[in-house]
Order: structure tokens, then C-alpha cells, then sequence
């Protein structure tokens, strides 16, 4: 049996205060598991923001390479955890094996990534003005900056993803790899699966000397665990991946705090999927099947899943609806993550269906068991979507809308009229994209990631990946939350004037010690001063 304590992780310590508990669910079957847990007492939730606060004044200080080194460490903990990950998270998602198996070793990746940034160390973005001091009239002073970490950070859990997006996902690697402290609300979904991590977490950092505090996670709900840990004024910024409802919320709290930290929140997308008329005729046989796979990918509960298509009516586009159709009846759903996610999709689903002007085309495989969802897709025409703008706002699950629009100039206007996604996605020829240039720039200013040819679901981690979007996609479209550009949301730039050179971060200094690139006078180089 595996052994899960249902405490608080506090820095290097596990504490169990309060009196309010609650079991682990395993979805597939709809019963608790016999994993129970402690929700964090309001003294449990100050006590590690205190600790990370201290942590901070250690942390911040520690070079690139001992950081990495605690990276490193964490990710070979959670391999070392074996197949007891694999096993408690595929009973608290009803996730396949094999998609676990996947997430962590994305889990484990990306926190090498971060290793490897941190090691190279160019990440700090050094820049160096040197001392003119005989310019007139006036003289010039010795300017250099670097990037540092804000500050102690608190973590989300993401729902859908539980190691990937959750105690040590993303959020996590990125504002560890910063040089933050960080606390994770864990989700609820999956505690056991958290404790599991958050201690793999715990050894890491004992392991290799970093500050106690340097990490802690707590159980409890989000809107008051998780609310008295972003009033905390030690935090000094917020991740989340989960809902609209969520996100902004968390975001109202940071906004009104005396000091106001930033929240980087991912709160949904419907990332819509445009068919262009070339590629309609020419492709529909794999753009039906591929868009299909992609709804319901995952049970359709990937922030990712395309909930929309759209489409110019004409020469073929009986024949593509006709595909669409065959090829969505072969999809098969399965359990929701959560009883609540089960329930927001089947009124989803059914409001949708209840509307005379919208069509249901297609339903998924039907299954059996606690939480099945079915796959739906349903067909409506450009001018309801205009006149019902909730048609296109994101059902979390495998249902998508196909909308026919009659013009190209009434697609480019749907174009227009969207909101902030995290992706949006053209299929077209060479000869359709250079007909609908004017589709693309639009896209460029409603989407964080354009994919032409492919589809959403998959998101890269490497150095240029953007997996972000503008509100209400995010609540900051300049970052993105997959990628090692993900480590400047818990950064500030920070200036020094006519410092002398040994008093300087290595990074600024002028022998450059760590060999790092430098802008130097406005020129990128590795040398000295």
C-alpha cells in the first residue's frame, strides 16, 4: 500500500492542523479512494509564505548551476517514484496509463530544460552600457541590467493536468528556474498524485541544500485556501491553469491588494480551426479525421481541444460536412476528471442542443460508467453565431460547433469578431493562404500560437513555443506559460549605475566569469570588458 500522510508540506516540514477533511475520487468509478486529507488551516497557509519569504533572501542568490542541480534533482525523484505515480494518478483521473506514462516524462523534461537554461545562463538577458565619461555636454554613467526573480510565488494546479500543469509542472519549473519560492495549491482532483510530487519536491531540495521554504504545498479549497495565500504580502506573483470563473477572480484579489502582484492565469480557449476552400475540396478526408482525433483528445479536456471550425460554403462543402460527420460518429469519449467537469459539460452539451437554430450533426460512441462523456458536434450557420456569441465560448470536453459562413468577407469578419485565444489553426493551400493573407493577420492579433496545416492539441516544450493568448484566453497575453521564455513571468529587470565591478552579479561583471552572451554597447558577445 502506498503511503499518503494528507498533510501539508511546509518547507521541509509536514503539518496537519486543521480539522477539515477530505478524500481522494476516482472518477471512472464514481467512489472516494481511501486517500484522506487535511485542508490547510489559514496559520498553516501564513506560516509558508513566511518560509518562502526567507527562502527568498537564500534562494535568490544561489547560482544558475545550483539551481539546475535542484531541478535535476527534482526530476529524478518523480522518475524514482516509479510505477506508484503511474498507478495513483490513473486512479484519481481515470487518465490511461499511457497518458500519464507521456505527462510525466513532459514533467520530467521540462524541469531538465530549465536545468540546462540555467546552466547556460544568457536566460538573465545581461546588458552593459559602458562609461563615457568625457561625452558633452554631459558625461556618461557605467548602466547594467540584468532579469532577477520577483519573489515568493503561488502555484495552481491545473485539473486536467496532473503532473504536466500541476505541483511540479510549468508554473513551478519556471519561477523555481527564476530564482522564486513556491507554494502550490494542489488541486483537489488529485491529491494523492500531489503529495507524491510535492515530496519528491521536498527531498530534492533537502538533498541539495537548498533554503527550507523553497517550496511547500497545501491542501484546501481554492476560493479560501488558495485566496488567503494571494492576499499573503510575501507573494509576489500568482500561476493558474483552470477557469474563466477562477482566474479572473484570483486576478481581482491580486489587483486590489496594497501591492498588486501580477496573475498569470490561463483560464480557457476555444481555439478555432479555420477551413479554407482549396484545402476543403482537396484534404477533407484528413482534416475531418484530424479534426475529429483533436476534439477528443484526452475526453476533449485539453485547454487546446478546438471548439470551433469554421468554413466558407460552396463547391465541396456538402461533401466535407458528410466527412466530418462519418468520421466524429467513430470517436469514443470516456470519464471526466471530476464530477463538477462532468456536470458543466452535459448542461453544456444540452443547451447547445436545446437552440432550433443549431443542428447536433454528430454524437461520439456511446459508454458506459460514472462521468462518461460522449463526444458531440454540432452545426450552426455564421449569422446565429453573431446573434448567440455564447456559441462560441469554450465547453470543456469533446464537443465542437462547425459554423458555415456564406462569403469569404463574412469568415474574415467572424475572424474579427473573436476573442482572445490560445491557438488558432488555418488549414489551406498555398494557393488559399495567399488568397486569405488578410485572415492570418487577423489571427496574429487573436492568438498566442497560428498552426497551419496541423492541430492544436500538442504543445511543444522548447524555447520558442508561445502557449498563451490575449484576454480572456490569459489575463496577460505578453506571456506564455509552456517554454523557457516562461521563466521571464516571474522576473523584473533590475539596473546598476556606476557599480564597481566586483560588487556586480557574475553575469555583469567585467570578466564575464560565467561566459555568458552579453549585450555590450549594443553588440552580443561572450567577451570581457
Amino acid at each position: 500500500m502506498i503511503k499518503i500522510d494528507g498533510k501539508q508540506i511546509i518547507g521541509f516540514s509536514l503539518t496537519a492542523e486543521g480539522t477539515d477533511r477530505f478524500h481522494s475520487y476516482n472518477p471512472a468509478l464514481g467512489v472516494p479512494l481511501e486517500y484522506s486529507f487535511v485542508k490547510a488551516t489559514v496559520r498553516e497557509a501564513d506560516l509558508a509564505c513566511e518560509k518562502a519569504a526567507s527562502a527568498f533572501q537564500v534562494y535568490r542568490k544561489k547560482s544558475g548551476n545550483d539551481k539546475a542541480m535542484f531541478l535535476d534533482a527534482i526530476a529524478q525523484e518523480i522518475f524514482l517514484l516509479g510505477d506508484a505515480l503511474i498507478e495513483v494518478c490513473c486512479r484519481e483521473t481515470a487518465l490511461p496509463k499511457a497518458r500519464i506514462e507521456g505527462e510525466r516524462g513532459r514533467t520530467i523534461n521540462q524541469l531538465r530544460l530549465f536545468a540546462r537554461v540555467l546552466r547556460e545562463g544568457s536566460w538573465r538577458d545581461a546588458r552593459i552600457e559602458t562609461a563615457e565619461p568625457g561625452r558633452v555636454p554631459v558625461p556618461k554613467p557605467d548602466i547594467r541590467s540584468l532579469h532577477t526573480g520577483v519573489g515568493p510565488v503561488v502555484v495552481f494546479g491545473a485539473s486536467n493536468f496532473p503532473l504536466a500543469f500541476s505541483v511540479a509542472g510549468g508554473d513551478t519549473a519556471s519561477a523555481l528556474a527564476a530564482g522564486c519560492p513556491v507554494i502550490v495549491k494542489v488541486h483537489s482532483a488529485h491529491p494523492a498524485t500531489g503529495e507524491l510530487v510535492g515530496k519528491a519536491i521536498q527531498r530534492a531540495a533537502q538533498s541539495t541544500y537548498m533554503p527550507d521554504g523553497v517550496f511547500s504545498m497545501l491542501h484546501g479549497d481554492g476560493s479560501v485556501i488558495g485566496t488567503q495565500l494571494v492576499k499573503n504580502k510575501h507573494m509576489k506573483a500568482v500561476g493558474l491553469t483552470g477557469s474563466f470563473q477562477a482566474g479572473k477572480a484570483l486576478f481581482d484579489i491580486a489587483a486590489q491588494r496594497e501591492e498588486p502582484i501580477p496573475v498569470y492565469a490561463e483560464m480557457g480557449s476555444s481555439n478555432p480551426v479555420f477551413v479554407l476552400p482549396e484545402a476543403m475540396k482537396l484534404n477533407a478526408a484528413r482534416i475531418s479525421q484530424g479534426y475529429s482525433a483533436s476534439v477528443t483528445l484526452g475526453v476533449g479536456q485539453f485547454c487546446t481541444n478546438p471548439g470551433l471550425l469554421f468554413h466558407q460554403q460552396g463547391d465541396g462543402s456538402s461533401e466535407f460536412i458528410s466527412q466530418i460527420k462519418t468520421e466524429f460518429e467513430k470517436t469514443t469519449g470516456g470519464a471526466m476528471l471530476t464530477e463538477n467537469i462532468f456536470k458543466s459539460y452535459t448542461t453544456s452539451v444540452a443547451r447547445h442542443a436545446s437552440r432550433q437554430e443549431v443542428e447536433l450533426l454528430a454524437i461520439g460512441a456511446r459508454g458506459e460508467g460514472a462521468h462518461y462523456a460522449s463526444p458531440a458536434l454540432f452545426k450552426t450557420q455564421g449569422d446565429t453565431l453573431y446573434s448567440n456569441p455564447e456559441l462560441s465560448e469554450e465547453v470543456f470536453g469533446p464537443a465542437s460547433v462547425v459554423v458555415e459562413m456564406k462569403t469569404k468577407n463574412e469568415l474574415l469578419e467572424a475572424a474579427r469578431n473573436l476573442k482572445g485565444h490560445l491557438t488558432a489553426t488555418v488549414h489551406g493551400t498555398e494557393h488559399d493562404l495567399a488568397a486569405y493573407t488578410e485572415l492570418l493577420a487577423i489571427l496574429e492579433q487573436k492568438a498566442g500560437r497560428i498552426v497551419i496545416n496541423a492541430f492544436p492539441t500538442g504543445v511543444e516544450v522548447c524555447h520558442a513555443m508561445v502557449h498563451g493568448g490575449p484576454y480572456p484566453a490569459t489575463t496577460d497575453g505578453r506571456s506564455t506559460s509552456v517554454g523557457t521564455a516562461a521563466i521571464y513571468r516571474f522576473t523584473r529587470p533590475v539596473c546598476y549605475q556606476d557599480m564597481p565591478s566586483p560588487w556586480l552579479p557574475p553575469e555583469l561583471q567585467n570578466e564575464n566569469p560565467l561566459g555568458v552572451w552579453r549585450l555590450i554597447n549594443g553588440e552580443w558577445t561572450k567577451d570581457r570588458i
